[in-house]
């Protein structure tokens, strides 16, 4: 009995000795953290309380924020004018979210199932044409769709139409620059995504006899679905914002949430409005962000 009580003493002083190492090895990676957190705070955190404080504000005589507050920037958000922006702003976003899904799905799909050496190049193809600035490519579009462009020409020089397009400004031509703009967000998650899957599974489905639908819908979407998500929430949440696409390439006739806040910040300068508007379009992205992930966790139930 003598005998085991100084082994289970060292025993016991070992497990001490290797806590208090554990423990510290934490330190340099908390350490690492510090300045992500500091950015975060310094740029996110710290902006969106002070817009939340100047929601609450009353508007000076120029538009200023004051030290006395009230409910009406919220209540004024709500009236028919300003809530129809956000219903529009909201179909807009959804429908261009399920246009870049679609398509950046298809095109993900093709580059992952080409041989491994041409993916690269494929992928660059995608993104070179976005190394150019985003109010230059904007400006293409206007060329390209208006009377005058070089669709317009060929049309005409083919004999399918007279070259009157009538595209600028109209909803058609917001769709397609909206397109434009987000394609390649929709197309770099899905494409990791099914990068990292297992592809030899489709082999074995198309074996057992799964059709070219059911293969897309039971093995390569769920394979997807990471990339679905990431490649929905960041096309969504921006499209809201958008707002240089609708004035060049719709005459600004069907305003988004992004057209809105510039004329209230910039042209009416009532910032406390402004910040109202703003603190109610992040919510609504929140529970949009709420249901996508509610909508997620479904899906996956339904597979298992």
């Amino acid at each position: 009995m003598g005998s085991r009580l100084p082994e289970a003493v060292v025993i016991d002083r070992g497990a001490g000795v290797g806590a208090s190492r554990g423990g510290s090895r934490q330190w340099p990676v908390l350490l690492l953290l510090v300045p992500a957190a500091a950015v975060l705070i310094a740029f996110v955190v710290v902006p969106l309380f002070l817009v939340l404080r100047d929601s609450f504000s009353v508007a000076s005589f120029y538009g200023k924020t004051t030290s006395a507050t009230t409910l009406q920037n919220y209540s004024q958000v709500f009236q028919s004018a300003y809530w129809d922006v956000f219903r529009h702003s909201l179909v807009v976003a959804a429908e261009n979210t399920a246009i870049c899904v679609a398509v950046g799905y298809c095109i993900a799909f093709t580059i992952v199932t080409q041989p491994a050496r041409r993916q690269p190049v494929l992928i660059l193809l995608l993104i070179i044409p976005f190394w150019t600035d985003f109010m230059v490519r904007t400006f293409t579009w206007i060329n390209l769709l208006s009377d005058q462009g070089a669709i317009a020409g060929i049309l005409k020089a083919t004999g399918v139409s007279n070259g009157q397009l009538n595209l600028i400004p109209s909803t058609t031509a917001v769709f397609l620059g909206l397109l434009y703009a987000f394609l390649p967000t929709a197309v770099l998650p899905i494409f990791a995504a099914l990068r990292n899957a297992d592809l030899t599974l489709l082999e074995a489905a198309e074996d057992l006899g799964c059709g070219r639908l059911n293969l897309h819908r039971r093995v390569v979407m769920p394979l997807a679905l990471p990339g679905l998500l990431a490649s929905a929430l960041l096309i969504f949440v921006p499209t809201m914002g958008v707002y240089v696409i609708t004035v060049l390439l719709g005459g600004g006739k069907q305003l988004l949430i992004g057209n809105l806040l510039e004329t209230v910040y910039l042209e009416f300068q009532n910032i406390p409005f402004g910040a109202a508007l703003s603190i109610v379009m992040v919510a609504v992205m929140l529970l949009a962000l709420a249901v996508a992930a509610a909508s997620t966790r479904l899906y996956r139930r339904r597979l298992a």
